[in-house]
């Protein structure tokens, strides 16, 4: 289905060029004057200097072609030259009716979709979830949904660290605490155990422990790292324990990303990308990208338009050792070789953003990812708390994303104390809400931001808030069930007749603008813009609600007109929430 925009701006286009001008005149954009019209178009301030005209003479000319169109109820030249444009009724309840009968509300799907990977998770094995984990996730999420919901390929990663020096610090501190352990003998030639022989909880205990006494003695981070190593080479014992490792983590990391309703579509590790590493330093070396550079292997990233210091891209430590750049390199190949993606997109920290540019132009110049495959850094900011600082504890330490989750669901319950429900229908509304609450206070931020972390204003059920946005799915919800219970039946899909004042026309004009914002907020990667606009839809459906009688009103007809428009919001704002991975409860 055409967007309304692209409407307006074909007839207004047209219009242009009947009158002896350009096309490229024709340009509409939403009014930035919403008191004085809906839409405008500029263009013929612009033509006025090719054209050697004055603006308003242009402008008239064109509306002189479009004064009768249906499109609009009024269309007017303004000085010095602007082109104010109101939509007519009819067609714009047309338009809303078309999109209530489309699934998509009249997103069409991608007549080319593309295959995208998206690294959107980045956990390390055997360490619990944290809050500087939150936004990759969720800013990952929300875009990986938006795009399948256009008829894209989308693929999320997880790709876990899984394959550093914190590994031999696990298994050496398993083999001091327990060395009589069958993964520790040599001569073991049976199947190891099914069962892991630690608990998620006690593996958080020894990473830790194991790596604070690395630093304090050299011999036992010497150990750690040639265990490090024997694993790396594929020693039987220590795989068989790795993968326990592996196991119980990524159990743990699910339960927790199914909180936040996270998804990852792989569960990719840093290990998967080693078989590809020999034949890309080979390919590197003998195609001359590769040199050596003070021992270490490096590929020289940096171009003549540099304004700022780009260092090599190094492959292999002098030692040669592999580095992140090694494996997120192999990495590229391997999605390459998997997926044969047009985009790779990553949700990380903006502070890594010159590890990243280094990464890319490697991949570029090196020709082990094609020029056409558009790969993207998306950096987030950092969430803070009041004091304007990275968000910590009470005590100081980084808060487990757990912890985060719970407090702000017991928040959310707290103020929902005075309502009359079931206790466990009242954790469950809670556990939805807090989870709204604290990803639309996220998300409503652009990503690259920094964000302040305020857990009274997130779970308010006023204002530009995650709990105000469902409490307006909520009151829909309610609404149509009371239209039920007067009529006895399900209501029908009712035909949307022209606004007959200004609230029902804004509440119009906000469904109207549903399919423009989706597409603009993949491509832009934007999930803030989804937020804005439901936050604006909810505010134009609480004036419309506010103004009309809805489940009193004596005319049949127009009562079923508004229960066809609140309807179709309805579906509109619980289809964005569902793209920001939130969900309504039925009551609140």
């Amino acid at each position: 289905m055409e967007k309304i925009i692209d409407l307006i701006k074909e007839e207004v286009t047209d219009a242009f060029v009947k009158a002896g001008y350009e096309e490229k005149y024709g340009m509409v954009t939403v009014s930035n004057r919403p008191d004085l019209c809906q839409y405008q178009c500029n263009g013929a301030m612009a033509a006025a200097k090719q054209y050697k005209k004055a603006p308003i003479m242009i402008a008239n000319e064109v509306v002189e072609y479009l004064k009768d169109n249906k499109l609009f109820g009024d269309i007017q030249a303004v000085a010095p030259g602007f082109i104010n444009i109101i939509l007519g009724e009819a067609f714009l309840s047309e338009y809303i009716n078309s999109m209530a009968k489309d699934a998509k509300y009249g997103c069409e799907e991608a007549k080319n979709p593309m295959t995208m990977v998206i690294d959107y998770g980045g956990p390390n094995i055997a360490k619990p979830l944290h809050v500087g984990h939150l936004r990759s996730a969720i800013i990952g999420e929300s875009i990986k949904r938006l795009g399948k919901f256009l008829g894209h390929k989308i693929i999320g990663d997880a790709h876990l660290g899984d394959w550093g020096l914190q590994m031999g610090l696990i298994i050496t501190e398993c083999k001091k605490r327990n060395p009589d352990w069958v993964y520790f003998d040599d001569n073991y030639e049976g199947e190891y155990p099914e069962e892991a022989p630690f608990t998620m909880s006690e593996l958080e205990e020894i990473y830790p422990s194991a790596n604070a006494y690395a630093k304090e003695h050299p011999e036992y981070k010497e150990e750690a790292q040639n265990a490090t190593f024997l694993l790396q080479s594929g020693k039987r014992g220590y795989k068989a324990l790795w993968n326990h490792i592996l196991n119980v983590s990524v159990n743990d990391l699910k339960k927790n990303y199914t909180k936040l309703n996270v998804e990852f579509d792989l569960w990719k590790k840093e290990s998967d990308a080693q078989p590809y590493i020999p034949d890309m330093v080979k390919y590197m070396k003998e195609e001359g990208y590769a040199y050596v550079s003070d021992g270490a292997l490096v590929v020289d990233v940096k171009e003549e338009t540099d304004k700022k210091e780009i260092p090599p891209c190094m492959i292999l430590k002098s030692d040669g050792a592999t580095l992140y750049n090694t494996t997120d390199l192999a990495t590229i190949v391997e999605r390459e070789k998997l997926f044969h993606p047009d985009a790779i997109t990553y949700v990380v920290d903006k502070r890594q953003e010159l590890y990243f540019e280094q990464v890319f132009r490697c991949a570029k110049k090196t020709k082990i990812i094609g020029e056409d495959v558009k790969l993207t850094f998306l950096g987030f900011g950092t969430m803070n708390g009041k004091d304007g600082k990275p968000f910590k504890t009470r005590a100081g330490g980084v808060m487990r994303l757990e912890t985060l989750i719970q407090s702000i669901t017991d928040a959310v319950y707290e103020k929902m104390t005075d309502r009359d429900m079931p206790e466990e229908e009242a954790r469950e509304v809670a556990r939805k809400v807090g989870v709204a609450a604290l990803k639309y206070g996220d998300l409503s931020n652009q990503a690259s931001k920094d964000y302040i972390f305020d857990l009274e204003r997130f779970t308010s059920f006023e204002g530009n808030t995650g709990p105000y946005i469902l409490y307006t799915i909520v009151r829909i919800k309610s609404i149509l069930t009371k239209y039920k219970e007067k009529i006895g039946k399900e209501p029908e899909a009712f035909p949307i007749l022209p606004a007959v004042d200004e609230s029902e026309t804004a509440l119009m004009l906000g469904v109207s603008k549903f399919n423009d914002m989706i597409e603009s907020a993949f491509v832009e990667h934007a999930p803030h813009k989804v937020c804005q606009y439901i936050y604006e839809l909810s505010n134009a459906f609480a004036r419309f609600y506010h103004e009309h009688k809805i489940i009193s009103e004596e005319n049949e007809k127009r009562q079923q007109s508004w229960i066809g428009l609140v309807t179709v919001t309805k579906g509109i704002l619980e289809t964005c929430v569902d793209l920001l991975g939130m969900e309504a409860p039925d009551r609140m």
